[in-house]
This record gives structure tokens, sequence and C-alpha cells, in this order.
């Protein structure tokens, strides 16, 4: 069997049994990560002309994977910790959507008041909380994405949902993060994930994602 297809199969393979560990394993996703690394070294070790660039592309992706998956695992974990009180009351939700990717959903309805893009001072201490973990984890960008239900003009809430993803940025850089890692936008009403014909539809809709993203752990 040639390289090539040797180490594409172990990548795949070592991926798949990972997927398969104990989902109490507290290492998994960072061994997930390596996996997932592995197979893309190889990929571009692939790019190489020679066996020894292609096996050093699976080894160096390997490395990057598992570390990778390790600092998420770190982040996350805090994140879970510190806001544990808000997640319990609906006001935070935390994903984990990638491997390299966490997604902080804030609630609206306890960050703004209706029509208002200044943040509520009752939230202030849990976006502090939050802010505190991510200028820790400076390896992390941060990409702020502000949403809203279908409720007034179009033009309205495009321009709402982008005023209240700068005063979450704005907040964020207050409490320590570098502007440099952070980036902010707005999708209006253009991207519900409920109903908006309810109120608890557009409640949903009406929120702001925070993305943390980490490619290199160097």
């Amino acid at each position: 069997m040639k390289l090539k297809q040797y180490t594409l199969a172990a990548g795949l393979a070592g991926l798949l049994t990972l997927s398969g560990c104990a989902t109490d394993d507290p290492h998994k996703r960072a061994k997930i990560g390596a996996a997932v690394g592995a197979a893309a070294g190889a990929v571009l070790g692939n790019q190489t002309n020679d066996d020894e660039g292609k096996e050093k592309g699976a080894v160096a992706g390997a490395v990057v994977g598992g570390l990778i998956g390790h600092y998420m695992d770190k982040q996350q974990a805090e994140l879970e910790e510190k806001l544990a009180a808000e997640q319990a009351a609906n006001e935070v939700t935390l994903a984990r959507v990638e491997e390299d990717t966490l997604r902080v959903d804030l609630n609206s309805e306890v960050t703004f008041d209706t029509n208002s893009a200044s943040i509520n001072p009752g939230f202030g201490e849990t976006l502090a909380k939050l802010g505190n973990v991510i200028s820790e984890y400076d390896k992390s960008s941060v990409r702020i994405i502000g949403h809203t239900d279908s409720t007034g003009s179009e033009s309205y809430n495009q321009s709402l949902s982008e005023r209240r993803a700068m005063s979450v940025s704005d907040f964020l850089s207050s409490q320590g993060v570098s502007v440099v890692r952070i980036n902010t936008e707005g999708r209006g009403e253009y991207e519900p994930r409920a109903d908006n014909n309810s109120p608890e539809g557009r409640q949903l809709n009406r929120r702001v994602e925070i993305f943390l993203q980490t490619d290199s752990v160097d």
C-alpha cells in the first residue's frame, strides 16, 4: 500500500475509532482533534513529492490537532464553570459546534431592553465573567453576530442587530479582550432559528452569538 493511501486511511480510521470512545473520556475531543489533524496533515503532506514530507505532514497535523482540541476543551470547561448559573437560567447557552469552535448564545431578553442596543446593567456581571475567560484564552478569535426577530422593518432590524453586536464587542474590549481579535456583524431577521409567528419563537430569534475559534496554539 502506498504511503498516501496508508496515511489517509490511518487518519480516518483513527477518527472513527475515537468517535466511538466513551463519552465520559475527558480527553476525547483532544484525541479526535489529533485524528482530524493527522488526516489533514496527510492531505497536505501528499502535496509534496517525497514520502518523508508526507509522513511529517501527518505527524505535524496530529500534533496541532491534538493541541487545539486540548486548548478548546480547557476553554469550554472554564466557560461552563463560570457561567453555570446563567446556563441554568437559560440566559446563556454554550455549545461546541466544531472541534476548534465554541458558540456562546446570549439571550437578548436579558442582555438588552426592547429596541435598545444598550446592555442591561444587570447583565454586566455575566458579560464580565465571559470577557475574563475570553481574555485569558487569547489564541481564540472572537466573532460576534447579532440577530433579531421579524418585528419592525428589515432595515431597522439589520441596524439593531449590528448595534447590539457592537455593544457586546465594546463591553468585552473593556474587560481586556483585544479589539484585534474581534469581528462583529449583524444579520437582522434573516437567520431565525424558530418561527416568528409566536412570542416564544421571536424570543429565541432575538439573540447575540459569540463564536470562539482557534486555529493555532503556537
